[in-house]
């Protein structure tokens, strides 16, 4: 196992880890984890008992190429989830850029058999925000080896209404007595509405919000607060997105962890990002 911190404010918000030897049914890939607030609550979950696939912070999809790079079971039409063993993972291959408050690397997705499927490259930057939050911007872009076409599915795509996950994910703990999720406009899942406020409390000294903002590509939101608290940015929300030959795929997003309640300062907060310059790096971060 490696591991890098990503400090902000003089504190460690967030571990980024690659552990080649997690098993092969969660999917292994880089993960952030624990992510924290500046007053120190944990604000991820990692492989919990009801998902224990899900990875704290992570860029994960279901099927890539036929390959099953979310973890878990997969989505087969006319049969629902299945467990088979179709599990890729991604490989860190090098740093392109490494600093307390940026990281840029490059990530190599692997098949079943091992064989080079993608390649990408990933960039994860933090900033304070004000004095009781701070600001994640994660961006990354992948294209298939020597050009090749990649297909992304997901079990929306396949028949699954509202299950159309796979993309940057987001866990949130396990185990909240309260966690609750809403857009702009009400109900944001399988919306596109500019942002995402996700806020839990495990009590009500621990309470604490995010807010999820989607970058040029608005794409659908993945959101989940009852079975258990998550927010995914979906590239496959209703049908399969192809990487044509010689194509890249980018997205980029940015999310503020925050200490306490959501507020109207702290949306005006996350506003504001909007419209601040990103610099160079894999997605525009």
């Amino acid at each position: 196992m490696s591991s890098e911190n990503l400090i902000c404010a003089g504190r460690t918000v967030a571990r980024y880890v690659w552990d080649p030897d997690l098993p092969a049914a969660v999917s292994p890939r880089p993960y952030l984890h624990p992510v924290t607030t500046l007053g120190g609550t944990t604000v991820t979950g990692f492989r919990p008992a009801d998902h224990e696939h899900h990875l704290g912070a992570s860029v994960a999809i279901p099927v890539l190429n036929q390959a099953n790079f979310w973890g878990g079971r997969t989505y087969v039409a006319g049969r629902g989830p299945v467990g088979l063993d179709d599990h890729g993972r991604q490989r860190h291959t090098r740093w392109l850029h490494r600093s307390d408050d940026r990281l840029v690397q490059e990530i190599c997705w692997l098949g079943r058999d091992g064989a080079p499927l993608a390649r990408e490259e990933r960039s994860l930057s933090v900033r304070a925000v004000g004095d009781t939050s701070w600001l994640l911007r994660v961006g990354f872009a992948l294209s298939g080896i020597d050009g090749a076409a990649l297909v992304i599915d997901s079990p929306g795509a396949r028949g699954r209404a509202g299950a159309g996950y796979g993309g940057f994910f987001w866990r949130a703990p396990a185990g909240l007595a309260q966690v609750r999720a809403y857009g702009a406009t009400g109900d944001p899942h399988g919306s596109r509405q500019p942002w995402v406020v996700l806020t839990g409390s495990e009590s009500e000294a621990a309470t604490w919000t995010l807010v999820f903002r989607a970058g040029v590509h608005a794409d659908p939101w993945f959101v989940r607060a009852s079975d258990y608290a998550g927010v995914c940015s979906a590239i496959a929300w209703d049908r399969p997105l192809v990487i044509k030959t010689g194509g890249v795929l980018t997205r980029r997003l940015s999310v503020l962890v925050a200490d306490g309640p959501p507020t109207e300062a702290l949306l005006a907060e996350a506003e504001a990002d909007v419209s601040a310059p990103y610099g160079h790096g894999a997605g525009g971060v």
